[in-house]
């Protein structure tokens, strides 16, 4: 392992033939893993978890959420991208938003919701490339939510996080609020007004309910009827725009995914509105390199060079495609890399990181499922911050989702707040394939550092020749979030460092005028949560890894 890096883990690779599920709870895996033994499909168990996940993490995602999902069909050999992501309601306008006093997008108050596309994703995956009901893959999940279960320990650490949200105390670290009802509908998620604490019970019986009418009635108990009323009326209590008839409107899409070659494999990103656009642009800069036999001080600060020009073209351009062109083709070629690698300089870190014209020349759960038959699914869902608004519609255990918050309000700006359009999206699964064959199918949740965990894990994997778990485990780095106002453009940016790299590569990043911030303890889990299978063609046999940042793992059969 090329690393002087050293934090380790003492967890082994999980290997099987028949299937494998890795998440970041282990409740959730099982749940997975039993739909693949049952005969089910990828996307069969990749909904599995996922809707498990709703109950065991709902402080990271839920039916109030959205979904991104890559899915490898061994049949075919064809990688397919679902966006499950909602868009803003008709009536979200800029003008109302800037008339109550907001310099920017409000994060916790109905403006802020989407319309959520999870339930649609779910059942668009089952319909292209599933064998069971939504019925089928609820069951785990729905028992859970009645029966309850012990909450995991770094869940519960989040948990206590989310309590002052879900109740609207004016204690809340944002005044950012909104007004509504004297008595929120928060304490769904709470016991006793209160996080659960690890080895204690939760159950969400209401949470149980809506998945019971989701596995009766399909997606149509979520977009039609007394649902789609309930949560149009609460959005509109705090000041947002939805809808029945936005929610009656909303649609999946399935996209032709965006793809970059990199020392041999071939990485696969679903297209924007998604950020893997900022993924494909960092390997295309990186792989002018030669990284593996540099020194670690070199490679670190040419991966990081990268991925802040990387992030000041996502930055520019990442929105919805379907209301402002994006120059993909010109973004994603070899020769755009070319002319914006010579902007890197190997003795220091650039002054400013500015956005190139190619015409001219923040919490999350990732899963990956592959089955027995060599099908893999690459899934992610999110409510973005936590529990997202922290609104949780009355009587139905769903907290919804704050993804307008990534709108700006420049109406000049590609990414503008406007009537019926995906925001930007943070969430990214992602999926390689080699010779024509399944590679891994793998992801890193976590805002502003997925993309940045998706350049990690591939140039450990293929550059310094890590296996799965290797590269989940070594130490992290990550450029500061590129909307915080405080690091693209200033001198070095700002460099999240995780606990475990060496005295001497802190130091001579520093001299090389990057700004290093030191992160340990549970400051790590800002460095996201990963999962990676890989797939032998040859064998067939899977090897997983799963990130000990969380409490999740790997499971085969």
């Amino acid at each position: 392992m090329h690393t002087d890096a050293v934090f380790r883990s003492r967890r082994s690779n999980v290997l099987a033939v028949h299937g494998m599920v890795a998440t970041s709870q282990p409740l959730a895996a099982q749940a997975g893993l039993d739909i693949l033994t049952a005969a089910g499909t990828a996307a069969d168990a990749a909904v599995a978890t996922a809707a498990m996940l709703n109950v065991v993490e709902p402080t990271s995602t839920g039916i109030g959420g959205d979904c991104f999902a890559l899915y490898w069909d061994a049949r075919t050999k064809q990688v397919t991208a679902l966006n499950g992501s909602g868009r803003a309601a008709g009536a979200a306008s800029i003008e109302e938003v800037r008339r109550l006093g907001y310099q920017r997008m409000p994060m916790f108050t109905g403006h802020a919701v989407s319309i959520p596309g999870a339930v649609a994703g779910w059942s668009d995956l089952l319909a292209r490339h599933g064998r069971m009901t939504l019925a089928d893959v609820l069951r785990p999940a729905i028992r859970t939510a009645e029966e309850g279960y012990p909450v995991s320990e770094l869940i519960a650490r989040g948990w206590a996080t989310q309590v002052q949200k879900l109740l609207r105390s004016t204690d809340w670290q944002s005044g950012d609020l909104g007004n509504g009802p004297e008595q929120p509908s928060g304490h769904e998620l709470l016991l006793d007004r209160h996080a659960p604490r690890m080895g204690e019970v939760m159950r969400i019986p209401t949470l149980a309910a809506t998945l019971r009418g989701i596995a009766a009635e399909g997606r149509d108990y979520i977009y039609q009827g007394d649902f789609a009323r309930k949560l149009s009326a609460h959005v509109q209590r705090y000041g947002g725009w939805i809808t029945p008839e936005d929610m009656a409107a909303h649609v999946s899409t399935w996209d032709e995914p965006i793809t970059c070659n990199y020392r041999g494999v071939t990485l696969y990103e679903c297209p924007p509105n998604g950020q893997g656009l900022a993924a494909i642009l960092a390997l295309n800069l990186a792989a002018g390199f030669e990284l593996a036999d540099r020194d670690e001080p070199d490679r670190l600060h040419i991966l990081i060079e990268c991925m802040r020009l990387a992030f000041a073209d996502a930055q520019q351009w990442v929105c919805d495609p379907r209301v402002v062109p994006i120059p993909l083709a010109e973004l994603c070629s070899t020769e755009y890399a070319d002319r914006r690698r010579r902007l890197i300089d190997l003795r220091r870190a650039a002054d400013d990181v500015s956005f190139g014209l190619p015409h001219a020349g923040s919490d999350t759960v990732y899963l990956s499922v592959v089955d027995g038959e060599g099908n893999a699914c690459s899934f992610i869902g999110s409510l973005y911050m936590g529990t997202g608004t922290g609104l949780v519609v009355p009587g139905t255990g769903v907290s919804l989702q704050n993804r307008a918050a990534l709108f700006l309000l420049d109406p000049a700006h590609p990414n503008a707040l406007a009537p019926n359009k995906r925001p930007y999206q943070t969430i990214i699964p992602a999926m390689t394939t080699k010779g024509g064959e399944l590679h891994a199918s793998f992801g890193v949740m976590g805002g502003f550092m997925q993309p940045q965990g998706h350049v990690q894990m591939l140039v450990n994997m293929l550059d310094l020749q890590m296996s799965p778990q290797q590269a989940l485990d070594v130490p992290r780095w990550q450029v500061a979030d590129p909307d915080d106002g405080v690091g693209a453009q200033e001198i070095g940016g700002r460099i999240m460092m995780e606990e475990g790299w060496s005295f001497a590569t802190l130091a001579e990043l520093s001299r090389r005028w990057h700004r290093v911030v030191p992160v340990d303890g549970f400051g790590r889990g800002a460095f996201g949560g990963g999962q990676i299978i890989l797939r032998d063609p040859q064998t067939g046999v899977l090897t997983g890894g799963s990130d000990p940042r969380k409490d999740g793992c790997a499971v085969g059969w």
